[in-house]
């Protein structure tokens, strides 16, 4: 895997990842940003959400669970002094879906942070990581009308 990061000015970077895609980064305007793009810190809590949601998502598939929808929704707490680390971070799966077992979602979940998630892992060694999950009852697709002319 491989990544390259240029700057742009002031403390604005792009990142290109080694499949050809990129992101701007900046700082914030007191030190010296613009503002236009995430923070570093912001990306590596976002990579960390990809990464178990990914997980989660394929071990619910290959479990044959109807899921419909899936977000992540991280909170972090950082450290006040440098080097300021992530020292708690918290991830809350909201999966959607019709009739999904509790169990199966929770085992996902405990399997990608335990086993397959890579960020979860690596993040872990330093921070504390929670996990909770809300199932929510995916919308009834609406009945098919016939009408007759």
């Amino acid at each position: 895997m491989k990544a390259r990061v240029k700057w742009i000015e002031g403390t604005a970077m792009l990142a290109e990842s080694g499949s050809g895609h990129a992101v701007v980064m900046d700082g914030p305007p007191e030190l010296g940003g613009r503002n236009i793009g995430v923070r570093p810190m912001e990306l590596l809590l976002m990579g960390l959400g990809g990464c178990t949601q990914f997980d989660v998502l394929l071990i619910l598939r290959k479990a044959r669970q109807p899921v419909s929808d899936c977000e992540v929704e991280l909170t972090a707490e950082r450290a006040a002094t440098d080097p300021k680390v992530f020292t708690r971070i918290h991830v809350h799966f909201i999966v959607t879906g019709h009739g999904l077992d509790p169990r199966r979602v929770e085992r996902a979940i405990t399997l990608s942070a335990e086993k397959y998630c890579s960020a979860s892992i690596m993040l872990g060694a330093m921070a504390a990581i929670s996990h909770d999950f809300e199932i929510r009852e995916a919308a009834a697709p609406l009945a098919s009308i016939e009408t007759r002319g």
